[in-house]
């Protein structure tokens, strides 16, 4: 049974790197997976509306992330990471980053928009978890894509703001050593910004809720087992493509003048997945949650004229 990469990946089971080489590659990994994953999958409703004001052009500073994610969706073992990340906020006519994402804007309407999509998902060593011990390390992934994003409702006060969102991202398996195409994933949802919250001026709520569907290559490289790697407990395992599961996240963040604190929890099920029999799927549900902080260190004397969502 063939599996995306198997060729490359085989041979590094015996190729034995030195436990600092592991470390720091597990370490770089988990930081480049893992804090941008905060924004990016967590903190991408944070923040609504929209209201022209005058604002830096870019802000910088630094932070650090507590965050706490199962090895895989679908594993029962976790990690908890402590990672500092680099706060970034950039407010150009194409490029745009801040707390919560960071995207090149292709085209815009009032209505419709078509920017970048982007995920990640840690690495695991597969000695360190049960389900795959014995198997190959799982890299980590970047997933990247464009997504179209409709809006659907937005309230006259610009403190609420619906969205359709449609990302399909293409993802990349690397220890840096190497790269790999690892499959398609496909994550239609729907996206709830609030501002102000419960009265309280400044904090803002996003709210995320959808499916997810994954092409056959890309649940092979994740629950995937070839009959070189079967045990009595763990029977060879080809998956398919198809849906994968249903995902919620919830945000809530602020700002304040000389720093920005944020936090997210994520839900996940994957019954009824196409998966969902794979041996390497131990639980069919999960949380997932973190928490953030970031000093504000410098900004920009330009100012510019935006329509935030800040």
């Amino acid at each position: 049974m063939d599996r995306p990469g198997h060729s490359v990946r085989e041979p590094r089971l015996s190729r034995r790197r030195s436990l600092h080489d592991r470390r720091a590659g597990a370490w770089w990994t988990a930081f480049s997976a893992t804090a941008p994953a905060l924004a990016v999958l967590a903190l991408s409703g944070a923040a609504t509306g929209a209201r022209a004001e005058q604002l830096p052009l870019w802000e910088a500073g630094a932070g650090v992330t507590v965050i706490s994610l199962p090895d895989y969706r679908g594993s029962n073992e976790r990690r908890s990471w402590l990672l500092p990340f680099p706060y970034l906020v950039y407010r150009g006519e194409f490029l745009q980053a801040d707390e919560r994402r960071t995207r090149g804007l292709f085209y815009k309407t009032e209505r419709f928009e078509l920017d970048a999509s982007v995920s990640a998902t840690p690495p695991v060593e597969s000695s360190g978890n049960d389900a795959r011990r014995g198997m190959p390390d799982l890299d980590a992934t970047l997933e990247i894509g464009p997504a179209l994003n409709v809006l659907l409702l937005r309230t006259n006060d610009r403190k609420a703001r619906l969205e359709l969102r449609l990302p399909v991202r293409a993802a990349l398996a690397t220890d840096f050593s190497h790269v790999q195409f690892a499959g398609w994933v496909f994550q239609p949802n729907l996206n709830l910004d609030l501002r102000d919250v419960l009265g309280q001026g400044g904090w803002k709520l996003g709210m995320l809720a959808g499916p997810i569907f994954s092409d056959r290559r890309y649940n092979q490289y994740f629950y995937g087992v070839d009959p070189a790697f079967a045990t009595a407990g763990r029977p060879a395992y080809n998956a398919g493509g198809g849906y994968a599961g249903t995902q919620f996240i919830a945000a809530l963040s602020k700002r304040y003048r000389d720093f920005w604190i944020g936090g997210f929890a994520r839900w996940d099920t994957l019954n009824n997945a196409v998966f969902a029999d794979s041996p390497l799927v131990k639980t069919n549900q999960y949380f997932a949650a973190g928490v953030a902080v970031a000093w504000v260190i410098g900004e920009s004397k330009t100012r510019v004229e935006t329509n935030s969502r800040e």
